[in-house]
């Protein structure tokens, strides 16, 4: 599958820059802005709202810069005389509240301009992933020439009456859905034109004032502390024309999604019509409607069309399936050329109008779509000689696409939540296949900030819901491992060894007396296997089984896998001691561990003592954490692989199970392992699902990492120390003869070219550089310098 073609028109890229590549005054990063936070006059400050805000200023000449720091809450769109600058903030939390700079003078002129900016607060319905506080929208100049757009009391305001959520269509999902609500737009109570610069805005009220701006570690209470953004905007570019796939009451081709064939519905008329994406996508549509007064349009978003028994099937195939999921509503006024989009993305493979025109005709101009994500750049390759390789590819690299924003998402359909589980995995992709190190940072710092009176952070974040997953936290420390590994930035990574300490502190105390860790509190979840179902009344899944005094294999491995981590950071900065401490507790819990699980009959690592369950999740966890002898390793690994007496990990955990290959020598399996990802290409899906049919989300960031794993695995690209200040490449070709991979490191462009007959490797490889190492095949060694290496070898 070859990723399709995009006609690319940006929308509001190119004005938002990066904050630390602007000059921003210090005074608003360290001290208080003169801008006040302002609102609509007796306003409820935390019920559900859309708010129109308008500042009108003259200027003699356009000047050649004029920038500015512009926030609100929940969520705001800035247009300067009618064009769309900026949007945002950053999603973070309280203590942590991002403002964007945006340089706006492309869009201004002299004399009369206008900035105008659309604010929602989406209350009780707000996105979990939104931490909010109350209503209320800021803009501050950043120098004397740009103060006269600060927000103040001479801004004017108005309430947009014609929005209210749309909720009742994620009840048919029934399924956790956490993303916000539907819109529902009424469009006689539209102020049509509001961002224009010749709008009437004379019955507006002016705004009030309700807190100063403030930067973090200011002030005396609890309002927003700002911190600059620092990822960049987010990528909006037109994507191709959706396929209309079926319509009833009405008559449709493909030319009415090209622009150039409206579509007329008869009044008292019911029409329906389903358009293919031919990809799943996140974005925004735009509907141009005319006339039709009292018409509702309903526009429904599916990643799949469902059977009558909520099965999905092929994803290709429409026939007999319906849509189900989220809705927006939209009522017409009858004017001409109506522009509808929701405020928040939609994510779909599939959307679907269901039209109710009234007295009159209603005319669908266009439907249009546009992209929205991080700007990942997809820097790497990989090239094999079988083809399925190449949709493998493509596929995950579009399932990390779509699973990134302001924040990592687990899945984009159903929560937007950066969860650490999803995390590591897709900031390794970050790293190996777009060399952005940018998102990567946040999300480690998120988690940080996460982090509760127990010492734990949350297991996702930003959230409004408190959630911990102690593993997660201990997996937040293999993220901040990787990153070490992986970029030369060791001020940043030892400014997180304190929270490190604080999450294996809390650990220590829940280590019992034998040496295992005791009765864990919280959601300790680690994969959603079958046998680890829901349960009804602890309220939690994918849980490994556990005694009354504790004693899980499972859960003690993960926390001796984060102790080696530990260990190795504190050592490589100088923290001796610590490090020993570290050394000491893994030791003494993989006494424990070996004592009480080891099966000696069944050379199985049991996931609770005395019982004869047993789990790959504990068994590749021994491996990882050095519990057998390393000559021993290799016999079990392949156990894990070949005893369908385990609990078989899902597509989260198999990449803990790839690490566990690599380990042992035998990572050329990894490509055979890959069968449940070939499974879904063949039922049609354009990314990569959270787990094996039947299944909720059919685009999962935990399920995207063969992108790495193709890199590090397959073309056995890894660093062999800190910084990727060497380079260790261990290919592992498995079926394959010929591989091509590059991929961007820290100093530069990073190739290998493997040619294979029989067992004779024909390598090129070419090291950016500064950058030196070793090359890896059938246990010999040989060395490698920046710049071009060709080898021969046996």
């Amino acid at each position: 599958m070859k990723k399709l073609a995009f006609a690319i028109t940006v929308f509001f890229v190119p004005f938002l820059l990066i904050a630390q590549d602007l000059p921003i005054d210090s005074q608003f990063v360290n001290g208080y802005w003169q801008a006040r936070w302002i609102s609509l006059p007796d306003a409820e400050p935390n019920s559900y709202g859309v708010y129109h805000f308008r500042k009108s200023f003259d200027l003699a000449e356009v000047p050649g810069q004029f920038f500015i720091h512009v926030s609100a809450d929940n969520r705001y769109k800035l247009f300067v005389n009618g064009k769309e600058m900026s949007s945002g903030p950053a999603r973070g939390d309280i203590e942590h509240w991002r403002f964007e700079t945006v340089d706006i003078a492309s869009a201004l002129k002299a004399g009369t301009n206008t900035l105008a900016a659309v604010v929602w607060n989406f209350g009780s319905h707000a996105p979990v992933a939104q931490v909010w506080n109350k209503t209320g929208f800021i803009l501050q100049g950043n120098s004397n020439l740009e103060s006269v757009v600060n927000t103040d009391t001479s801004w004017k305001v108005i309430q947009n009456k014609a929005y209210s959520p749309e909720t009742e269509s994620r009840e048919a999902l029934r399924s956790y859905i956490v993303v916000g609500p539907g819109d529902i737009v009424e469009g006689r109570l539209y102020p049509w034109s509001w961002e224009k610069p010749d709008f009437d805005d004379s019955k507006w009220v002016l705004a009030a004032t309700i807190a100063e701006g403030k930067a973090i570690q200011r002030g005396t209470d609890g309002d927003w502390l700002f911190v600059p953004r620092k990822i960049p905007p987010m990528a909006s570019y037109k994507l191709r024309q959706m396929k209309p796939r079926r319509s009833d009451g009405v008559a449709i081709d493909d030319r009415f999604t090209q622009g150039n064939s409206p579509v007329v519905i008869p009044a008292n008329t019911e029409a329906s019509i389903l358009f293919d994406q031919i990809e799943l996508t996140n974005g925004y549509p735009f509907l141009t409607v005319t006339g039709g007064l009292g018409s509702e349009v309903k526009i429904s978003y599916s990643e799949s069309l469902f059977y009558p028994d909520n099965s999905k099937g092929n994803r290709n195939e429409i026939e007999g399936k319906q849509m189900k999921g989220m809705v927006d509503i939209f009522r017409t006024d009858g004017g001409d050329n109506r522009v509808w989009s929701p405020l928040w993305f939609r994510t779909w493979r599939y959307i679907q109008l269901d039209i109710k025109t009234a007295d009159k005709s209603l005319t669908l101009n266009n439907l249009e779509t546009f992209y929205y994500g991080y700007p990942f750049e997809e820097k790497a390759t990989f090239a094999s000689d079988q083809d399925w390789t190449q949709d493998v590819w493509d596929v995950g690299w579009q399932t990390a696409e779509l699973c990134a924003g302001e924040n990592y998402f687990d899945c984009p359909y159903y929560e937007q939540l950066q969860y650490v589980g999803d995390t590591r995995i897709q900031a390794l992709i970050s790293l190996y296949v777009a060399g952005d190190d940018r998102l990567v940072r946040k999300a480690i710092n998120d988690f940080e900030q996460s982090r509760v009176w127990n010492g734990l952070t949350e297991s996702r974040y930003p959230s409004s819901r408190l959630q911990i997953i102690p593993p997660y936290s201990l997996f937040w420390i293999a993220m901040v491992h990787d990153y070490w590994m992986l970029r030369p930035d060791t001020e940043f990574v030892e400014g997180k060894l304190a929270v490190v300490r604080s999450i294996l502190e809390w650990y220590d105390l829940q280590v019992n007396d034998q040496g295992m860790l005791g009765k864990m509190p919280w959601w300790n979840f680690v994969d959603w296997t079958e046998e680890w179902a829901w349960n009804s009344v602890t309220r939690a899944g994918g849980v490994p089984a556990e005694q009354a005094d504790g004693n899980s294999s499972v859960l003690t491995s993960q926390y001796i896998y984060a102790l080696q981590y530990a260990e190795e950071l504190h050592r490589s900065f100088g923290h001796i001691h610590q490090a020993d401490v570290y050394q000491k507790q893994r030791q003494n819990l993989l006494s424990g561990f070996n004592e009480l699980c080891w099966d000696s009959k069944n050379k199985l690592y049991a996931d609770i003592p005395g019982a004869e369950i047993y789990s790959q999740h504990a068994n590749i966890f021994a491996i990882l954490t050095d519990a057998l002898p390393a000559a021993e390793q290799k016999e079990l690994m392949i156990r894990i692989m070949e005893d369908d007496r385990l609990i078989q990990a899902t597509f989260y955990f198999k990449f803990y199970l790839f690490r566990a290959l690599v380990k042992t020598g035998l990572a050329d399996y990894y490509l055979e392992q890959l069968k449940p990802w070939r499974e879904m290409l063949d039922l049609g899906l354009t990314t990569f699902a959270e787990k094996p049919d039947p299944t909720r989300s059919d685009c999962h960031a935990w399920s995207a990492s063969p992108n790495y794993d193709f890199l590090a695995t397959v073309a056995g690209i890894m660093p062999a120390s800190s910084g990727f200040s060497s380079v260790r490449i261990a290919p592992a070709l498995g079926s394959l003869n010929k591989v091509f991979a590059a991929m961007p490191h820290p100093n530069g462009e990073l190739k290998v070219n493997f040619s294979r007959n029989k067992e004779v490797l024909s390598a090129l490889i070419v090291l950016p550089p500064d950058l030196e190492g070793e090359l890896f095949w059938h246990g010999k060694t040989y060395p490698l310098k920046s710049g071009e290496n060709k080898i021969k070898a046996k």
